[in-house]
């Protein structure tokens, strides 16, 4: 693992999650999550960012999908704001495009210390798989909280509310994998000097 890594643990009485995060890795994941769903979009998500990604989650899905949902992106959040330290030497900011057949999905990130975030999937379904589809938004919603990130996402099109899905995770992928880039200099990326 680089020095860009972070490992998280997080027990709770719902979910029991074991995470590693590299920033500098191939796009290597293996993540359960007892999810199928869920697993596909942080497995795009990961190979997409070029992030190495493990992730286990046992949760009390015998309830429903959304303890889970929420504490695997509270924890992936949270690995990105550790793996980020003081934010020094990266670009910060991000945005992409991501078609998925019909469908069209634009995400702009900014690693600046101050969680904002703005979705709209546009789902009409809701569930997909096992996961209720307010539970997709939440994890957008939880990702820019616990990574200190601003998160701007729109679904711009698209008739399939899977490929609506998968075309914004794939969206925030690229977008933080610009967002992460170091800049070759050791500056706060900030005209405060911190962020």
């Amino acid at each position: 693992m680089s020095e860009r890594s972070a490992v998280i643990s997080r027990n709770t009485s719902e979910t029991d999650i074991e995470l590693e995060l590299d920033l500098d890795g191939r796009g290597e994941v293996d993540v359960a999550t007892g999810l199928g769903f869920f697993d596909h979009m942080l497995d795009a998500l990961g190979r997409h960012a070029r992030f190495d990604l493990r992730l286990r989650c046992d949760g009390d899905l015998e309830v429903d999908d959304h303890h889970t949902v929420e504490d695997c992106a509270i924890a992936l959040g949270s690995a990105i704001d550790e793996t980020l330290g003081e934010r020094r030497g990266i670009a910060r900011f991000g945005y992409a495009y991501a078609p998925l057949d019909e469908a069209l999905a634009r995400v702009v990130v900014d690693l600046s210390g101050r969680p904002a975030s703005v979705v709209d999937l546009g789902l009409r379904r809701e569930m997909i798989g096992e996961v209720a589809c307010e539970n997709l938004h939440h994890v957008f919603v939880t990702l820019a909280n616990r990574a200190r990130a601003a998160i701007h996402v729109d679904v711009l099109r698209g008739d399939n509310d899977h490929h609506r899905a998968e075309a914004a995770f794939k969206a925030l992928a690229l977008a933080l994998r610009q967002a992460v880039e170091r800049d070759g200099t050791e500056a706060v990326p900030s005209t405060k000097g911190v962020l």
